[in-house]
């Protein structure tokens, strides 16, 4: 919707001109098109204004290039773009969503958004976990009817089946994304879709535009090359020779003095080499795309009386300097084209601009100087490539410029390889892989046109690559829409902005490494997370089970499912913020199965061991010979019942072995952080040393924390649990010992894996960044 403007515009209809909104006109329509105003509709031209030959268009906005393009009668005028010079009448072919405009707005407007690998994984987890939920829970809840369970303890099972979906692990993505989200904010990058952050870490192909994105859309002055005026004239061999200082104050003057300054000239006045001051001028011919050259008519006689300055292909003709002037004018010309250089001729002479019609035209010409400019490199641009390709991240321009032009920009800006042009490639088009393969191996696209640019990201994600597109005009809009990460420069587009995943407000491509970075700090400590949520997952559902296969009642309570607030809940979210970022895993969905199979066997386990010991423990205290009124009494406050209740034994012998279940699954859970993130050599049966103590802080903390509980009635008694009896402790705490070192056992020399006939293959989580020791070391 903002490609177009929302002013009247005016409609030839029953020959009469009128003002219509854009909105009003239809096909069929003659529509005038004046300079300066928006064409917003397709059609041609059909008729140009009294005295013009020719309109010129800027399409810049579609396209992304600056030049403007003449059109004549029965050319094609498109929406969005600005008439620059002429006048004239269009028919209206295509309006509203058929015309171009449209059509573009119609494909920035539409959702492409697509799973991250993070995302697409925790899904599956997700999904497969429910499946497997929905199926024991009918089995358990039909078992529990048929055993005439009360209402309350049926809605009290059901509760915590359905807890043991991780709902925390969508909760948890959303805080890694928005927390790495604002981290990137800070360095210069807006994150308008939010699994972008993760998306740009996982990136090994960058396109990027060349105006606007690599470069600043400026030009600088980069050489100047005088002409050797000393041979003279070809005819008369009169000299004309001009001094360095002169050619510069020349130069200088000329730029000062034009009365419509453009991107040329700006780059003349930016430069403090060039002295000068503005002359009287008597005339002057702007410069127009089909001349390529304008000039001024001083009425002084301080210097040259007419200066001219324009490409050297265009001046050439009219140069009267000696034949050897001329062609080595060309080869210096083409040497610095081939650099990647814009290369223009000043020349002077003694006439006037303007034939006998007073028209444009070039009077006898002397050369002066060869002037190459060169566009301006971002700040940055050269090291943030340098890094890139330090990643084995593939980068590829792509731009409407000659390849040459572009390859050669693309070296001053550290990358190789080779270019292709825009219509080379459209010959390849449905030749088999062709083109996928051309865009595969080249690395620099010219004259490319602005559909070519999605097909270009199109073919590169058929062939497996995670793409990103950075551009700045409308042009790259669809580009952008098709990638997996689309970035756009702040001093872009409008429309290229709101369709983008991520801005660059400072237009700078040194945002994106650290974007990167945080998008693997993301994907590493939701990884590590997911360790924690699966394994309490794993492990509660095989106690379950088992426990309930062993007729000795439901092992847990809604109330004490909580109870992983501190275990898991709480590690997660500071895991994940204290992430480090390290290369992606793409065998973590293994890497989690060999971590998470064999620690929740082992420790369903020992849990249900617990719980049967301290089931049968209870009544022995409760009933014969042995019975003690103290015990008694506890339990008569921990279960609300009387002793001489039917149901008293069990329902103590239940909460007694629950207690001890939670006490011994939370001190687990705990020790898994120490697992995942070793303090020390005894916790690195699964990975190596962390260099990071905030873990093992974070346990102690949770340790204390999960003491309070279990002293204070309160929170002992919200999380139905019964005081650390003796018991309790002596059953508990050579468990958790003994579960720790089978685990450790387990996992260092891979029990699992070799059972499984499997192998052992790496399990570390996570690389560890080397340590300046570890550095001396080596």
């Amino acid at each position: 919707m903002q490609l177009l403007a929302r002013e009247p515009v005016t409609v030839v209809r029953d020959d009469a001109e009128r003002n219509v909104m854009p909105a009003e006109v239809v096909e069929g329509d003659v529509v005038a098109v004046r300079q300066g105003g928006q064409i917003i509709v397709d059609g041609p031209v059909i008729t140009l204004a009294d005295g013009a030959d020719r309109l010129e268009v800027d399409e810049s906005l579609l396209t992304g290039e600056s030049d403007p393009i003449p059109k004549a009668e029965g050319d094609l005028l498109l929406s969005g773009s600005f008439c620059s010079s002429g006048a004239g009448l269009q028919r209206a072919t295509a309006v509203g969503a058929q015309s171009h405009a449209g059509r573009l707005s119609l494909a920035a407007r539409a959702d492409t958004t697509g799973l991250t690998p993070l995302q697409w994984r925790i899904e599956l987890v997700v999904r497969l976990l429910i499946t497997l939920v929905v199926l024991m829970s009918g089995a358990i809840l039909a078992q529990s009817l048929l055993e005439g369970s009360t209402v309350l303890r049926f809605v009290q099972t059901s509760a915590v089946l359905s807890g043991l979906v991780p709902y925390g692990l969508f909760f948890l993505v959303a805080v890694a994304y928005s927390v790495g989200a604002a981290r990137i904010a800070g360095r210069g990058a807006l994150v308008q879709q939010v699994n972008a952050v993760e998306a740009v870490s996982r990136v090994d192909v960058v396109c990027t535009d060349k105006t606007g994105t690599l470069t600043t859309g400026r030009l600088a002055l980069a050489e100047l090359l005088p002409v050797d005026g000393s041979l003279g004239d070809a005819d008369t061999g009169q000299k004309h020779h001009v001094g360095p200082d002169d050619v510069r104050s020349v130069l200088g003057a000329f730029a000062r003095s034009v009365s419509a300054p453009n991107a040329t000239t700006a780059a003349l006045l930016g430069d403090e080499s060039l002295p000068g001051t503005a002359g009287a001028v008597a005339d002057e011919v702007e410069f127009r795309s089909a001349l390529r050259w304008s000039g001024v008519t001083y009425t002084d006689g301080a210097g040259p009386p007419t200066v001219v300055l324009g490409a050297p292909s265009s001046l050439r003709p009219s140069l009267v300097d000696a034949t050897e002037v001329i062609d080595e004018l060309g080869n210096q010309a083409r040497a610095l084209a081939d650099e990647g250089l814009r290369v223009l001729l000043l020349a002077t002479s003694t006439g006037g601009l303007r034939d006998a019609e007073d028209r444009p035209a070039l009077p006898a010409l002397h050369a002066v100087v060869l002037v190459a400019l060169a566009d301006e490199l971002r700040d940055g641009v050269q090291d943030v490539l340098a890094g890139l390709a330090k990643e084995h991240v593939a980068v590829k321009v792509i731009s409407g410029d000659d390849p040459d032009t572009v390859a050669a920009l693309a070296r001053r800006a550290g990358l190789s390889g080779s270019a292709i042009s825009g219509p080379e490639l459209a010959q390849l088009v449905g030749v088999g892989d062709a083109f996928d393969d051309a865009v595969d191996a080249h690395a620099v696209f010219g004259r490319v046109a602005p559909e070519q640019k999605e097909q270009i990201v199109n073919a590169l994600r058929r062939h497996g690559h995670q793409v990103a597109m950075v551009g700045d005009g409308v042009n790259d809009a669809r580009a952008l829409k098709r990638a997996q990460v689309g970035v756009a420069m702040r001093s872009g587009s409008t429309v290229t902005r709101d369709v983008a995943d991520i801005v660059l407000l400072d237009d700078s491509f040194t945002t994106l490494p650290p974007a990167r970075t945080e998008g693997r700090r993301i994907i590493a400590g939701v990884g590590t997370s997911m360790y924690l949520f699966l394994a309490r997952v794993a492990t509660q559902m095989l106690v379950i089970l088992t426990v309930t296969l062993l007729g000795l009642g439901f092992p847990y309570t809604p109330t004490q499912v909580g109870l992983t607030l501190f275990t898991v809940g709480l590690p997660t979210l500071f895991l994940t913020v204290w992430a480090r970022p390290g290369p992606p895993r793409e065998d973590l969905l293994v890497s989690l199965a060999r971590f998470v199979l064999p620690l929740s066997i082992l420790t369903a386990g020992f849990a249900t061991a617990i719980y049967a010991f301290l089931y049968q423990l209870v009544p022995g205290a409760l009933t014969g010979a042995a019975v003690q009124p103290a015990v008694v009494a506890a339990f008569e406050g921990y279960t609300g019942m009387g002793a001489s209740d039917p149901g008293f034994v069990v329902a103590s012998a239940t909460i007694g072995a629950q207690s001890g279940l939670s006490v011994f699954v939370s001190a687990t859970a705990i020790l898994l952080i120490l697992l995942l993130e070793p303090p020390h050599r005894v916790f690195t049966a699964w990975t190596g040393v962390s260099p990071d103590r905030r873990p093992l802080l974070l346990a102690l903390a949770l340790f204390a924390a999960f003491a309070v509980v279990l002293a204070v009635p309160v929170t002992r008694t919200y999380f139905g649990l019964t005081a650390p009896d003796p018991p309790v402790i002596y059953t508990v705490v050579p468990a958790v010992v003994l579960w720790f070192v089978t685990l450790s056992v387990v996992l260092r020399f891979g029990v699992l894996e070799r059972v499984l006939g499997l192998g052992v293959l790496d399990r570390d989580i996570a690389p560890r960044p080397l340590t300046p020791t570890a550095l001396e070391g080596s």
